[in-house]
């Protein structure tokens, strides 16, 4: 167990955005790539049920990049955008939603039109009416952030990035595109785990945008970031979760009294720091859980349990079930 920290002398740098991705690990993937035509008018499936065992414990996020063409983008709530080339949509909670362009007399379902592509497990669909053509890659975001966590709950239904007022987000919209397009003359091995990095590479790219253009009293993780005390708590806390935090040595650290860290914490984020950093050390013990064999006594000490009766009562109260059953589910 490391010791308490002393108060820092100086305001550091804190990059909290990445201290964030760090922990939910994000692992992308693409899975389509689409040709229609206009007039066209898709369905896409929800990829999310809260509803089923364990959903809390699984964030998947579906991604759109637009390749070439247009197309008009709905949810359910009714909400709808209309999309050009090299623009970036981002679904957090992957509903149900639609896609078209043209006059379309009824929408089908992508999932009945995908066939096997050049590369395993990069599907195709070619659909339309034979108009001007829209290209549009897909592509999923996997993290290890459960539905408590406030990364991914923070943001909009449907984030969209219009890539071309951006040169960085231009380069990356870009490479995807051409990758995709080469795939379709000359497929070389390792284009899907490129494809894969590309899109992780985008997420963070919206991500940074997205926190750049939050209007001031907004709320929210993203938010938080640019509060110079709430930033160095919480980088704090990511980057060492096992210590043996109280109130008093995270204001310390942050430069605050523990009121105002309580009342920024409450306001911003919706809990106090105590509760952030006990479900921040459930979303390491969920990944310890999933990716190591490590013993359950050894799990609690890597989280700041002393023993793991205290680490299985908390991790029931959070997760849901027993760390033994979370692990034998996955």
């Amino acid at each position: 167990m490391t010791e308490r920290p002393a108060m820092i002398a100086a305001t550091p740098d804190v990059d909290l955005l990445s201290d964030l991705l760090r922990d939910v690990r994000l692992s992308g993937s693409v899975f389509l790539h689409g040709r229609f035509t206009e007039p066209f008018g898709v369905t896409s499936p929800a990829r999310w049920f809260e509803s089923q065992p364990l959903a809390h414990l699984r964030h998947v996020s579906v991604f759109h990049l637009i390749a070439g063409g247009r197309a008009s983008m709905e949810l359910p709530d009714g909400g709808v955008v209309e999309l050009t080339k090299e623009d970036l949509v981002l679904i957090p909670f992957t509903p149900e939603h639609r896609f078209w362009n043209g006059a379309v007399t009824e929408f089908v379902s992508g999932e009945d039109m995908l066939r096997p592509g050049p590369v395993p497990g990069l599907g195709e669909i070619a659909f339309g009416g034979g108009g001007p053509e829209t290209r549009i890659i897909c592509g999923f975001l996997e993290s290890a952030e459960l539905l408590p966590a406030p990364l991914f709950r923070s943001l909009p239904a449907m984030l969209v990035e219009r890539t071309a007022g951006d040169a960085v987000s231009a380069t990356l919209a870009a490479s995807a595109t051409s990758l995709i397009e080469q795939l379709d003359n000359d497929p070389q091995p390792g284009a899907e785990a490129m494809l894969g990095r590309l899109m992780e590479l985008l997420f963070v790219e919206v991500l940074r945008r997205h926190s750049r253009r939050l209007p001031e009293g907004a709320r929210g993780i993203l938010a938080a970031s640019r509060d110079p005390i709430l930033a160095r708590a919480i980088s704090a806390l990511h980057r060492d979760p096992a210590q043996r935090w109280t109130i008093e040595d995270l204001a310390r650290y942050a430069g605050a009294s523990r009121t105002v860290l309580n009342e920024r914490f409450g306001d911003m984020i919706g809990k106090s720091p105590m509760d952030y950093l006990a479900g921040l050390r459930m979303q390491v013990a969920c990944d310890l859980l999933r990716s190591t064999r490590k013993a359950l006594p050894h799990v609690a000490e890597d989280v700041g349990y002393e023993s793991v009766a205290a680490f299985s009562r908390a991790f029931r109260r959070i997760v849901g079930v027993s760390p033994g059953a979370w692990r034998e589910a996955i």
